[in-house]
């Protein structure tokens, strides 16, 4: 069975699984899930945990085989926790999970914890063993539209109330980290208690938390949301993130932007452009806002003036690389931007 984080409570209360998969990136929803596993299993006899992570350098699938075979009379059933460092199981792992789950252990509770799953996974022989006799908790980042109701459901847990301003602005100090929103709401809880507070007190008592990348970068200029570029690229510049990563990151959606343009002045159709160029569905729209937005002639000035950033990271330049990346990010979103006389210049090596 595949259930969404939110469906995990449930769940548990109609009973435990043999084996439950959580998969995916967001760090918070992923424990959490974790504890709520752990947490129903004690209470009904598991007592026992073992961890198990493969990164380790004594592990080995022949170990995990002995321990999910172990019976005992005097020691207490358990819950054998593992933890994938990649996202993936190896030809002998998943031949071990797809023979165990021909007959589990009502002595074990199987607990694995990888990363998000690739597509093709889904298809797999083990992932389609465990889908059929146990639980899979499929997590995605809470952000953007799903942020405030998610904000909302975890105030009210606490007892607390926000009027819509303090409600946008704990939204924007926190978005895309759900770890420091769920210890800005304990802070809320631990200064003013349950019930409604405004806006005044969540500005006095919660930090700038945001934590953005540059993948949050790219999607933003995409949707030419131009104030939220702004917060991500300082926040960015802040955190210490290199800029000849940002540019790299910028100059390679330009790049397959124009790719698709030119397909598109080729005859070629768009889903036929994107199958070739191997996007993923979940970034199409995007990718159609700015392929709407944008001409060829447009993205040729991307590229060309992706050249000068380049030059000034290298030192190669006078100038602030970081000033020419905000003005990059502008040209994408189609913000006016007077540019400099040079800043046609070839960048084909870049």
């Amino acid at each position: 069975m595949l259930i969404k984080p939110e469906q995990l409570g449930s769940a548990l209360k109609r009973g435990l699984a043999p084996i439950y998969w959580l998969t995916g990136d967001e760090p918070l929803q992923l424990n959490e899930a974790a504890d709520a596993i752990r947490s129903a299993a004690s209470n009904a006899g598991f007592q026992e945990r073992e961890l198990v992570t493969t990164d380790a350098n004594d592990f080995s699938w022949s170990a995990v085989q002995t321990s999910l075979s172990e019976y005992s009379l005097f020691s207490d059933k358990k819950i054998l926790d593992i933890r994938l460092a990649a996202a993936q199981l190896d030809a002998q792992g998943a031949a071990l999970i797809t023979k165990y789950c021909q007959k589990p252990s009502s002595e074990t509770v199987l607990l694995i914890t990888s990363g998000k799953l690739a597509k093709d996974a889904t298809k797999s022989a083990w992932y389609q063993a465990v889908e059929s006799i146990g639980v899979i908790v499929s997590v995605w980042p809470i952000e953007n539209k799903s942020l405030k109701p998610w904000l909302k459901q975890r105030l009210s847990e606490r007892g607390l109330t926000l009027d819509d301003q303090g409600l946008d602005i704990l939204a924007m100090r926190v978005e895309g980290n759900l770890l420091a929103a769920a210890q800005e709401i304990d802070k809320l809880y631990g200064y003013y208690g349950a019930g409604t507070i405004n806006a005044t007190q969540v500005d006095e008592a919660v930090g700038n938390n945001a934590k953005f990348d540059v993948y949050k970068l790219i999607d933003t200029v995409l949707s030419a949301n131009l104030a939220k570029v702004f917060r991500i690229l300082a926040a960015l510049k802040a955190e210490g993130i290199a800029a000849a990563i940002v540019l790299w990151a910028l100059t390679r959606e330009a790049r397959l932007l124009a790719k698709l343009k030119n397909a598109l002045t080729l005859g070629q159709s768009l889903d036929s452009a994107y199958k070739q160029l191997y996007v993923w569905d979940n970034r199409k729209a995007l990718l159609n806002q700015a392929l709407n937005r944008l001409t060829p002639r447009d993205l040729s000035r991307i590229i060309a003036y992706s050249a000068k950033a380049d030059r000034q990271i290298k030192g190669q330049e006078l100038g602030d690389a970081w000033d020419t990346l905000l003005t990059l990010c502008l040209l994408l979103c189609s913000a006016p931007v007077l540019l400099e006389p040079d800043s046609y210049k070839s960048a084909t090596h870049l």
